[in-house]
């Protein structure tokens, strides 16, 4: 075996993550071609450890074993080891995720996978204490060296099972949506409702934001008032806990208890965007205040926090910052000493704990508190005998003094690279926010991002870049960069009337069909045909804390059928659904934006065309009202034979409606059309039908 000697090659990456690792005394190296190559060439196996920036026990096992001497040794000697930020490489966290869950039953970050000099996986796990860790590697490479036969047949199971666990058989039944369907997967979701604290009945709890919008989407349109009382009592018992930041806003990726009150404190770009995008939508249907104020306070740490000058969004801040004690702690940013918040609140401290919970219910550990909320202002103020508006300005004056206190300490660490997916989830959800509470500040900022987007992360031939750091595009993108891209910029139409970004779009939807389409299963890989192939080519279906890249590419091609009139867009996407639909009875959470979808082909999916100079202003009238199954297609003409757009699209849904001196609406299903109306109540209640 050939030795060569032992440096740190991830100083020259631009990943927070590696240059986290940067540093270590083991030999890392980046996943790229070179590094596989020399693992063959050196016939050593290959160790693979992926994480992300702002994960705790990434950090922990760092300081464990990857920063020791003597584990570096024995990885340097035995292993070729490569560091992953699985934010930059989805595709290789996909594919060694499933073979370490198809080992252990399990998976998490830090996932850490040993596979053979080809890349075939052959152990793995998460989290590894030191002596676990160097038992293992000890055992593996002794193993390795001495019946490579072994391990070789068992990478060779190991990699088949990896390669069938997600694969598609086209539905060759007739395609038939209904909506008795859907209502039989909700029926057997309801078995899992945590009916006291909202979510599922288990822990740890994650948001989920496209559960709560299909759920919160059926129960407004059934008309099912227990439902929906589910879906607020969630969204209420997540805005009033402790994984929503009551002090500078933003929610944490997900609590470790049932009640929402401890996080695990690391704030995710995309959790943030989607959330928004959920209380807008739910203020939209119930007026309640707690939703406008989750949302506004949301944006305000984004715009403080994560909010690049040029107009892009960062991707996260660490779980863990340094404490009194100059060491890295778990939540040390956030928390509070009953003793701090005495000093900080003053004479109010007393009102303030019955507020913030400063008792029984709010202690979390070392008698250190995490704000968590149990009870509306509206209640508060009545049980305590005081004006609402004065109760308001009292816990915004709390707010602000515990904001700038904390602000002395050490900030948590920042992921600052921008991607394009994370950003476009963002950018909808600032879309979805201006679009509810018509504030132009929100449009100015998405627009700001939309412009960030396509100056920096889309090439020239129309395919897109994953990630940029330091004025740097990096990484050809994958199908979750283009469905989340897409459906933002469609969104953003909607709201802008500017042609140009379902141009962008139609652009877009062409590449991914050209080179992420299957024909066989008429699904979307995950990653393009001009990538460097892995072990295996997978197809991401299920819908997690990010949906499928597949349902959101769905929707896409159903939303842009429309507005270009393309068969072939709907036929996709209606094969699509239908691929899936056997699956989403099983376990229907998993697959919720699928059932989205599946519930716009399954009855009238609107489309709303708005031609004149009123255009802008019928669609903010039509959008006070909650119409999930639509889709807008305006321009605001200027006279008879010419229609006004800085970049002019050719739209079907306009053809022929031009009406002089009127601004028309259409409100249509499959181009078949109610009568015209300059009336946005009049359309809205055709809507409503």
């Amino acid at each position: 075996m050939q030795k060569h000697d032992f440096t740190n090659n991830l100083i020259n990456e631009t990943s927070p993550y590696l240059l986290q690792h940067a540093h270590n005394p083991v030999n890392w190296y980046a996943w790229n071609d070179e590094t596989l190559a020399l693992a063959k060439r050196e016939n050593k196996l290959i160790l693979i450890s992926v994480g992300y920036s702002a994960c705790h026990w990434c950090h922990v096992m760092e300081n464990e074993s990857f920063e020791n001497e003597e584990v570096a040794k024995i990885m340097n000697e035995n292993f070729i080891n490569i560091k992953v930020d699985r934010e930059e490489r989805p595709d290789v966290d996909q594919v060694y995720m499933n073979a370490v869950q198809l080992i252990t039953g399990s998976g998490g970050w830090p996932l850490n996978c040993i596979a053979l000099p080809d890349g075939r996986p052959i152990w793995g796990g998460t989290y590894f204490s030191k002596d676990n860790w160097t038992n293992a590697l000890t055992q593996i490479s002794e193993l390795f060296q001495k019946d490579s036969v072994k391990t070789i047949e068992y990478a060779t199971k190991l990699t088949e099972g990896v390669q069938q666990s997600n694969l598609v058989a086209p539905n060759n039944n007739e395609i038939f949506f209904s909506e008795s369907y859907i209502q039989k997967c909700v029926d057997k979701w309801t078995e899992s409702f945590d009916l006291d604290f909202g979510g599922l009945n288990r822990s740890p709890k994650f948001p989920m934001p496209t559960n709560y919008q299909f759920l919160m989407r059926h129960a407004y349109k059934t008309k099912n008032s227990k439902l929906m009382e589910y879906v607020n009592t969630t969204l209420t018992k997540m805005a009033y806990g402790g994984i929503f930041d009551q002090v500078g806003g933003g929610f944490a990726r997900y609590s470790v208890d049932k009640k929402w009150h401890i996080p695990h404190f690391e704030k995710m770009l995309y959790d943030n965007g989607q959330l928004v995008s959920l209380y807008s939508d739910a203020f939209l249907i119930t007026k309640n205040q707690t939703y406008k104020e989750t949302v506004y306070n949301t944006l305000d740490f984004i715009e403080r926090e994560l909010l690049h000058k040029d107009g892009g969004f960062y991707s996260s801040l660490d779980a863990d910052s340094i404490n009194e004690e100059k060491v890295l702690e778990e939540g040390a940013f956030y928390i509070w000493k009953k003793s701090e918040l005495e000093k900080v609140i003053g004479s109010e401290f007393d009102l303030f704990s019955e507020y913030y919970n400063i008792n029984e219910y709010g202690v979390w550990e070392h008698e250190k508190y995490n704000l968590i909320r149990t009870t509306s202002d509206e209640l508060f103020a009545k049980t305590h005998k005081l004006n609402l508006a004065d109760l308001k300005k009292l816990v915004g004056k709390w707010k602000s003094n515990l904001l700038v206190n904390r602000e002395k300490r050490k900030q948590p660490r920042l992921d600052d690279k921008i991607l394009t997916s994370w950003n476009a989830l963002m950018l909808k959800g600032y879309v979805d926010a201006y679009r509810v509470f018509n504030d132009n500040h929100l449009l100015d900022i998405a627009i700001k991002n939309a412009y960030f987007i396509q100056d920096n992360l889309i090439k020239e031939d129309g395919s897109l870049f994953r990630s940029y750091k330091n004025k740097k595009s990096t990484i050809n993108a994958y199908l979750e960069d283009y469905a989340t891209l897409i459906d933002a910029y469609i969104s953003l139409y909607e709201v802008s009337l500017e042609d140009k970004w379902l141009i962008i779009c139609k652009r877009l939807i062409n590449y991914t069909i050209e080179h992420f389409y299957d024909k066989d299963s008429n699904m979307f890989f995950f990653t393009s045909d001009i990538d460097s192939q892995l072990i295996a080519k997978k197809i991401d279906l299920e819908d997690n804390v990010i949906p499928s890249s597949n349902s959101i590419m769905a929707n896409n091609l159903l939303k842009l059928g429309h507005l270009f009139g393309d068969k072939n867009y709907l036929k996709i996407s209606r094969q699509m659904v239908h691929n899936i639909a056997p699956l989403i009875e099983s376990y229907p959470s998993s697959y919720s934006n699928w059932i989205n979808v599946y519930s716009n082909l399954s009855s009238n999916f609107y489309e709303v065309a708005i031609v004149g100079k009123d255009a802008i202003q019928k669609i903010k009238d039509i959008n006070k009202e909650y119409v999930p199954n639509k889709i807008i297609c305006a321009r605001i003409s200027i006279s008879k034979n010419k229609l006004f757009s800085k970049n002019k699209a050719d739209f079907p849904l306009l053809q022929n409606r031009f009406v002089e001196n009127s601004t028309m609406i259409y409100v249509c299903v499959n181009n078949s059309c109610n009568f015209p109306t300059t009336s946005s109540s009049v359309a809205l209640e055709q809507l409503n039908k």
